[in-house]
């Protein structure tokens, strides 16, 4: 099922609903409903038929009219859009942010940093990927972006720790999910010990993101950071 046909679907639901068909049997008319809707009265018939050959309601005909009960299933559906919107409404972070910014080739020590083994296995446990060796580097270019980025200190992150070998010490790196471009799942990470100030952002991810996506230094680049529950 699409999504649009989806909200459709609920919309639909939770107009019945309203109209009390989730509390008890309800006598109500596709004019009616039609109106509830703000659509046509032949549109509001045929999503009574998909919510019927759904599960989500049971639908009687009968000389008196349409009698419509939302079944368990339908209540389910609805609950799960109630649950859904009060973490939303009441969650202490919004549930992801969007940062927008332009690539460019960095100094070179991503690769070097990521592939050290005591970050890579805590990347593979903690973030359920091993990353591609190499960070993707945006320059964020508007005030509302940096502000952004700014905010995500304040957020919960998955946290990679930092560890010493003979030569120096490694510092803790924070990580925070994301979804690049819309379409390849990765992370925003943050370092103590960075040669960049808070006008950029360095993304990881399991591929190489400038030849999975077709990137090249000056290209903008969407990514929505998922904050943790």
């Amino acid at each position: 099922m699409t999504e649009k046909r989806m909200w459709r679907h609920l919309f639909t639901l939770l107009k019945l609903a309203e109209m009390g068909a989730h509390r008890r049997t309800a006598k109500i008319s596709t004019e009616y409903l039609a109106g509830k809707l703000g659509m046509s009265q032949q549109t509001a018939s045929r999503h009574l038929i998909e919510l019927d050959n759904k599960g989500w309601i049971k639908r009687t005909m009968t000389p008196e009219g349409c009698l419509i009960k939302i079944t368990d299933a339908g209540i389910k559906e609805l609950k799960k859009l109630y649950s859904n919107m009060r973490f939303l409404m009441e969650a202490a972070y919004p549930p992801s942010v969007t940062l927008e910014g332009i690539v460019f080739t960095g100094l070179g020590e991503g690769a070097y940093y990521i592939m050290k083994e005591p970050y890579r296995k805590q990347f593979i446990e903690k973030l359920g990927f091993d990353p591609y060796p190499g960070t993707l580097n945006m320059k964020l270019t508007t005030d509302y972006d940096v502000k952004t980025r700014s905010e995500l200190e304040s957020y919960p992150a998955i946290e990679i720790e930092g560890f010493k070998n003979e030569d120096r010490t490694f510092g803790h790196v924070k990580c925070y999910p994301a979804i690049i471009e819309n379409k390849v799942k990765g992370a925003v990470i943050t370092a103590l010990r960075s040669h960049y100030d808070t006008s950029v952002i360095e993304v990881i991810a399991p591929v190489f993101l400038r030849k999975h996506l077709k990137l090249k230094d000056g290209h903008k680049v969407k990514v929505e950071v998922l904050t943790l529950p």
